[in-house]
């Protein structure tokens, strides 16, 4: 299933994407795409209804971000060895991790709005992990009956509150509007090899990203593992794994969105997320 989110910021409702690229709408079954809704149980629910009989939504409204009431935005640093090179960076010997903000997160076509006095905002396209089942502790062999599935994030990152202001990642990531999420979650039954899709991001219609999360460190399984001993993992949480090489910060001469750009981003099988860009 591709599962989604649809209608004005604050006041969307559940839906699906049928065969045919029609949004259905679920709020006759369920309140949200989130929390229960996520689990085994929760989607084996929405997976008999008769996708047929549901109410298709006209016109094309906003989509939210695929993931309601997400209680923790957990991400992974330098998860690219070539990302690590551009960046100046050594290959991690175990995951980075850090977070972004719950109130970052927007819809996959929202503004992204530049800080004010920001020089130095970036874009990351990355793989999302949307958490379906509690997990504590869990081994790498368990680890993926705990994914409910996968999305497209954009990781927005302000490069100088990030790397010269303290020694904290997490104030460079999660300004407002710097977690773009969906378009939808694609179920895990849906994604036979999250460790295979390709990945691309563009701005203003230049390809600066072009790579695939085969060439992660550190895959899926790992991660929720590692996740899992540090954190209880719950249903609607979500874990953005890393980007390939391409960003601004790794262009010689380097490049930061200045307002006005478009960025266009996708991942195999996930969709694709369009955003303008703005200054606050």
């Amino acid at each position: 299933m591709k599962l989604l989110r649809y209608g004005p910021e604050g006041q969307e409702k559940p839906g699906l994407l049928d065969a045919e690229g029609q949004i259905r709408d679920l709020s006759g079954h369920v309140a949200d795409i989130a929390d229960d809704v996520l689990t085994p149980e929760g989607q084996a629910k929405l997976a008999a209804l008769d996708v047929a009989s549901l109410p298709v939504v006209q016109g094309s409204p906003r989509l939210g971000a695929c993931v309601g009431h997400v209680r923790k935005f957990i991400a992974i640093g330098l998860n690219y060895a070539d990302h690590a090179a551009e960046s100046g960076m050594p290959v991690p010997a175990e995951p980075v991790v850090f977070n972004k903000w719950t109130s970052c997160i927007v819809g996959p076509n929202d503004d992204v709005v530049i800080p004010e006095g920001s020089n130095k905002t970036d874009w990351e396209v990355e793989l999302g992990i949307v958490i379906g089942k509690t997990a504590r502790s869990v081994s790498e062999a368990e680890a993926l009956e705990h994914v409910a599935g996968y999305c497209v994030v954009n990781d927005v990152s302000e490069r100088e509150w990030q790397l010269e202001r303290g020694a904290t990642w997490d104030k460079g990531k999660g300004f407002d509007t710097f977690g773009p999420i969906g378009p939808y979650v694609v179920t895990r039954d849906e994604v036979p090899d999250a460790g295979n899709l390709s990945m691309w991001l563009e701005v203003d219609g230049k390809r600066y990203q072009d790579g695939s999360t085969k060439t992660m460190i550190f895959g899926v399984a790992k991660l929720v593992s590692y996740c899992s001993k540090l954190m209880t993992l719950m249903p609607g949480d979500v874990i953005t794994t890393g980007t390939p090489p391409g960003v601004g910060m790794g262009q010689n001469p380097q490049v930061y969105l200045k307002g006005g750009e478009t960025i266009r981003l996708g991942i195999e099988g996930l969709g694709e997320q369009s955003q303008k860009v703005r200054r606050a």
